[in-house]
C-alpha cells in the first residue's frame, strides 16, 4: 500500500511539473527567426516630418539606419506612443513578413493577413502575440523621442 501510494504521489508530482513547465514558463515575445538587431533612433518631433506624432493615433513609418531591419512603426497613444518593429512577430521573415498600417487603424501582415490595433498592438486575427514592441523615452521639453532597445 505504502509502495502504491509513493508512485501515485510521484505521478501527481510530475503531472504538475509538466503542467507548470508549459504554462507558466515565458513567453516567447517572437519567433525564434526574428532578426535580433539594435535600435537606436532619436526623433525630433517638432520637425514637420513627424507632426503625425503631435496628435493621439497619430503614426509614422520609421526607416532609418539602427530603425531595425525592416523600419519601425511609431503610434501616439493617449498615454506616450508604441513602438513597433515591421517583421511580422509571429513568422520567420520573408519578403512579405513586413508589417504595413491600413486605414490608420490597424497592423497588417500581407503574408498571412494577421492584424493587431494600431495604438495597443492587441492581436485580432490569426496572430496569437502582439508585434515586437521596443522602450523609448519623451522628453517634452525638447519634444524629444529616443527609441531604444
Amino acid at each position: 500500500m505504502k509502495r502504491y501510494f509513493l508512485a501515485f504521489l510521484s505521478s501527481i508530482i510530475l503531472i504538475f511539473s509538466l503542467l507548470n513547465m508549459n504554462s507558466c514558463g515565458e513567453r516567447q515575445e517572437t519567433v525564434n527567426c526574428f532578426p535580433q538587431v539594435p535600435i537606436n533612433v532619436v526623433l525630433n518631433l517638432n520637425l514637420p516630418t513627424y507632426f503625425a506624432l503631435q496628435n493621439v493615433g497619430g503614426w509614422i513609418y520609421v526607416d532609418e539606419q539602427n530603425s531595425g531591419t525592416r523600419g519601425l512603426i511609431v503610434v501616439r497613444t493617449t498615454n506616450g506612443f508604441k513602438i513597433y518593429d515591421r517583421n511580422a512577430p509571429h513568422l520567420c521573415p520573408d519578403q512579405n513578413t513586413t508589417l504595413s498600417v491600413e486605414n490608420n487603424i490597424k497592423v497588417i501582415c500581407p503574408k498571412d493577413g494577421a492584424e493587431w490595433i494600431l495604438i495597443t498592438g492587441e492581436p485580432t486575427k490569426v496572430a496569437q502575440i502582439p508585434p515586437k514592441t521596443y522602450r523609448y523615452n519623451f522628453d517634452a521639453a525638447t519634444g524629444t523621442l529616443s527609441i531604444f532597445l
